[in-house]
Parts: C-alpha cells; structure tokens; sequence
C-alpha cells in the first residue's frame, strides 16, 4: 500500500523542469502545482497503483500529477464501480487538461445510463461541471442518436461566460458541424437572428470547423458567411 509521501517522492523522479514550466503556461492558473512529469508517464503509474483506489483517493489534491493519477486510476474501472467515484472525481477537476483527459472508456458503452450524470453536471453551473459534461458528449455521443439532446444543451444548458466552457461548447459544435453538417449549418443560421448561442461561440465553432480538413470549401466558405 502507497503512502502519499512516497507516492510523492517517486513523481517527483520522474519530473522535468522544463516541461514542469511549459505545462505550468498552457493550464493559464498559478494556483495549480506542478511537477512536471509527462502523461505516458502518469497513466503508467495509474495502471501500477489500480488496485489502490481508496488510498488515492484519499490523497490531498496538492499537485496536478496527484489528481491525474487519481482520475485516470477511477477511468480504468467498469461502469458500475466507475459511477460510485464519478462525482468525487469531478468535483476535485479544477483545469482543462485534467478535464479533457478524464474521459472513462465505460461510458462508450453505457450512454444511456450515464446520460443523467451529464445533466446534473451541466446544472451544476460550475466551469469544470460543465466543461467535463461537454467534453464527454463530445468523447462519445456525437452520433445521430443523442444529436438534437446536444443541440438542446448548447440552447439552454450552459454558461459560455465561463472561457473553458465556451471552448469546449465550440469545439463540440464544430465537431456536430463536421458529422451533420446540414442540419448544424441550419442551427447556426437560426442562431445568427435568434442568438440562443454567444456571438464569441458562435464565431469560435465557425473558426474549429474551417480548420478541419473533412469539411470541403464551399462548406467552408458557406460557414463563414454565417459569422456573426
């Protein structure tokens, strides 16, 4: 059984200044620590200390490396052990990159079932509630099944005053534009008079979906004339 201090102490063996203050930049947040120890290194140890889940757990959230192993320990269980975390594990996510990597394989196979954990985070109206609930419809739900459920969440579910919710809003927009372009194009045409959605993410899906390569340039060109 690891001790926090030991578990500590072997992170810290595995750190790199320099990339310790390159990923420091890119999270845009003073508050958080960081060690400095790469992602193939931290799922290593995750899959290492797996069968530790309530001493991890019950590490203190003192460093970005100790929470990301904490989340990716909970993301390798099957669903029904998966969803007695879930909660807990949101609720310490304070970042993007912890956000967008916490992304539990289980629910691939489980949406339906997963589908009221989402809704409960959007209504939680906190940034990182939210940003995780898109981030995982955009994981795993973007298919014709769940696409007028998304379309209706980006409508009335979120605050896009939240910067990581507007991107990941965006990113999940230009993603719905590039499998259903059609009828994605039609929701951001109504949106240029109606404006249910921000004009910042409005623009900002335009801008992810031009940059993709599965859109041709008609598309694209017809996307940008929707720019508000």
């Amino acid at each position: 059984m690891p001790h926090y201090q030991e578990f500590l102490d072997e992170l810290k063996s595995y750190a790199d200044e320099e990339y310790r203050t390159f990923h420091k930049r890119l999270l845009k947040n003073d508050e958080i620590e960081v060690l400095g120890v790469r992602v193939p290194v931290l799922r290593k140890l995750a899959k290492k200390y797996k069968i530790y889940i309530a001493d991890f757990m019950a590490f203190p959230d003192d460093f970005y490396e100790v929470t990301f192993v904490k989340l990716t320990i909970i993301s390798l269980l099957p669903y029904e052990s998966f969803v007695k975390y879930v909660n807990e594990c949101v609720a310490i996510i304070d970042n993007w990159a912890t956000c967008d990597c916490f992304a539990p394989k289980c629910i691939s196979k489980n949406k339906d079932e997963f589908l009221p954990f989402i809704y409960t985070y959007l209504n939680e109206g906190k940034e990182f509630y939210q940003r995780f609930a898109l981030t995982t419809l955009l994981h795993f739900y973007v298919e014709e099944k769940y696409y007028q459920s998304i379309l209706n969440i980006l409508r009335d579910k979120i605050d896009t005053g939240y910067y990581y919710v507007h991107m990941a809003a965006a990113w999940l927009l230009a993603e719905l534009m590039i499998k259903f372009y059609d009828d994605t194009a039609e929701f951001l045409k109504e949106n240029v008079s109606v404006d249910f959605l921000d004009k910042k993410t409005h623009n900002k899906a335009i801008q992810k979906a031009c940059e993709s390569y599965r859109l041709t340039e008609n598309q694209k060109n017809y996307l940008k004339g929707l720019k508000r």
